[in-house]
């Protein structure tokens, strides 16, 4: 496996695989849940997009699926849908390629990876709930799509793991997201730091350490702020507005920290 990305062969894909391929210039993944027999569950921003409001827009929009010439037989009815849909594998990657997303990932592999969303310190649930799950949201929505609270790579966390970060006022489970969010926040956050040193390595060292740290602490598997979701009681809540924490009937998770060691 990659520092970058975990490249896998189709043909060794199994049911409940979390999968995801670079868009342009890897500027941005797409994520989604491999169900067997060549098909895809994936959440899309298609006509459901949240903007930013900042440049990250148009880099996003332009790193986006490339449609192809050619109708799919299998997908056509899908060409233009938006939010949790199945496609085959091909459309799926768009012309890119196929990687896995790793669980219960190590401490030093998750720290050494050069940037956030292709692993996690999570643990997976059983590949028959995660099918479950992604076949069940295929049906019922997972929201509104959100690129920093809600987007394709929080929609497969979910579906691997069953957690969710339900105060949606903060960052959502994406480590790509946090990624994007984390080297500006590095630089903001290392400046005092750099005050105390005119060494241009000391000041790289700094920040890198800043950039990991944020990474770390805001990943799924390390949260405090998450609960674990039964996928009916989600789709439930989604659908009356009453999704938050307080109303939440299950008890947060406490997160093994056996990994630590």
């Amino acid at each position: 496996m990659g520092l970058l990305s975990n490249r896998v062969d189709r043909n060794a894909l199994k049911p409940g695989d979390h999968i995801y391929s670079w868009r342009t210039a890897y500027i941005y993944a797409h994520h989604g849940i491999y169900i067997g027999n060549n098909k895809v569950v994936h959440f899309t921003r298609r006509g459901q997009e949240v903007g930013t409001g900042t440049v990250l827009d148009i880099l996003l929009i332009s790193s986006g699926p490339t449609r192809t010439h050619i109708p799919c037989p299998t997908c056509i009815p899908q060409e233009e849908s938006h939010g949790v849909v199945s496609s085959c594998l091909d459309c799926f990657l768009s012309g890119g390629i196929l990687y896995r997303f790793q669980y219960s990932a190590s401490p030093v592999l998750f720290l050494a990876k050069a940037r956030g969303g292709t692993c996690t310190l999570a643990v997976s649930d059983p590949d028959d709930v995660v099918t479950h799950r992604a076949k069940y949201l295929s049906e019922n929505g997972f929201g509104c799509y959100n690129l920093f609270k809600n987007n394709c790579e929080d929609f497969a966390i979910y579906c691997k793991t069953g957690l969710l970060v339900v105060d949606k006022s903060t960052m959502g489970q994406s480590g790509q997201a946090v990624s994007i969010i984390g080297g500006p926040l590095a630089a903001v956050m290392s400046t005092p730091l750099r005050l105390l040193t005119t060494n241009i390595y000391g000041m790289a060292a700094t920040a890198v350490g800043v950039y990991c740290a944020s990474r770390y602490a805001a990943d799924i598997g390390m949260r405090r702020d998450v609960v674990k979701v039964a996928v009916e009681d989600l789709t439930r809540r989604l659908a009356t507005g009453t999704l938050n924490v307080a109303d939440s009937i299950q008890q947060p998770i406490m997160m093994n920290l056996a990994q630590l060691s």
